[in-house]
């Protein structure tokens, strides 16, 4: 005899539920974080950091105070100051630190906190100033701080590879995924150029592209961060997600190439985007050893960089490299361009140019060899 079953919608966990409403309310009470985040001395980003303080007191009338900022100060940056209430640093042990215990006690609606990676003695409260941070949101009070890419943890070595300078304070990432908010200060590389020193020509466009790779690398970081608190807000409200791979990145591997900086590039951005890396050159009968030895070890730091690595054959390098991005649906290709051309290349164009000339549709990224 056949029964009819009755299917009854599963009752929710009142665990789970309690989980869920305290998470929220805490959520609620805590203080909401701005970080301003600069790629590089010199970008301004304390100097944005103090006009957002300005502009929250003086048009949103809402209750502010600095907490902590650099004891050496531009001149705009005194001005700035002088608009605004300041919370005096602390000396313990010889160094000077924010007075949380001072601000907690005035609390404020908004504190400004500048060298977010700042280190304090082991006798203070907290041992880091983004643990200050953390403990001025938990009680309620919103903080808007600044901090160099260079200062947070997880991109510390890829920074010391690109400038050959290490630090040592740092700032974990997952500190930046409680941000709010998250904004770089996006000054050109070229106006960045005054703190670097001297140099000759070569020595400047050497730093104009690290301080590009620099900058890259910020916004993609603070992309990220953006990314992580959709997904977390997604999986919070029971909404699925999915991914596709729309955007493919192709590096050009020659003998001559720098390959390092442009495979984390496209790395970079093949994670960032959730695409696909891949990697090709044009086979050549007629290498030399040492253009082999130079070739192997690009194919090798391409292997290495997760990238997918293709053999071409072709006459011509740049047709044979479209053919194959186009069958790819390649979105962008990353190609090094070198300085010396022979008089034919400077009057017919070489490869690079043909490349750039013939790709309609797709970027092209060029970097020097």
């Amino acid at each position: 005899m056949a029964q009819n079953l009755v299917l009854r919608p599963e009752r929710p966990d009142p665990d789970e539920l309690l989980r869920k409403v305290m998470a929220e309310e805490a959520r609620e009470r805590r203080g909401k974080l701005k970080v301003f985040l600069g790629y590089a001395s010199g970008v301004g980003k304390s100097l944005r950091m103090l006009n957002e303080g300005v502009r929250r007191r003086e048009r949103n009338c809402e209750d502010v105070v600095v907490g902590a900022t650099q004891l050496e100060s531009t001149p705009e940056v005194k001005a700035l100051l002088d608009r605004l209430e300041v919370i005096a640093l602390r000396m313990v042990e010889g160094v000077p630190v924010m007075d949380v215990e001072a601000i907690l006690k005035r609390k404020p609606q908004v504190c400004l906190v500048d060298g977010l990676a700042h280190d304090n003695p082991p006798s203070c409260r907290n041992r880091f100033r983004w643990q200050d941070v953390d403990e001025l949101l938990e009680a309620g009070i919103s903080v808007v701080t600044s901090v160099n890419l260079q200062y947070i943890e997880e991109q510390r070595d890829q920074v010391a590879q690109i400038r050959g300078r290490e630090v040592q304070e740092s700032v974990p990432q997952a500190f930046l995924g409680r941000a709010t908010e998250i904004e770089v200060v996006d000054a050109p590389p070229g106006a960045c150029l005054g703190n670097e020193g001297p140099g000759g020509e070569t020595d400047r466009l050497r730093r104009e592209q690290q301080l590009a790779q620099l900058r890259e690398i910020a916004l993609l970081l603070a992309a990220d961060v953006v990314d992580h608190q959709l997904e977390r807000y997604l999986l919070e409200h029971g909404m699925g997600q999915i991914w596709s791979a729309n955007e493919r990145f192709l590096v050009w591997i020659t003998p001559f190439a720098d390959a390092a900086p442009m495979l984390q590039s496209g790395s970079r951005n093949a994670r960032r985007f959730h695409g696909e890396l891949l990697a090709a050159y044009v086979a050549r009968p007629d290498l030399t050893p040492s253009e082999r030895t130079a070739l192997d070890r690009n194919l090798k730091l391409a292997r290495e960089a997760g990238a997918e690595v293709h053999a071409l054959d072709g006459d011509d390098p740049a047709e044979a490299l479209l053919a194959f991005a186009r069958c790819r649906g390649v979105t962008q290709i990353f190609a090094a361009h070198g300085t010396h051309q022979n008089w034919l290349e400077r009057a017919m164009g070489g490869p690079v140019d043909r490349l750039i000339r013939d790709a309609e549709g797709i970027d092209v990224r060029v970097f020097p060899e």
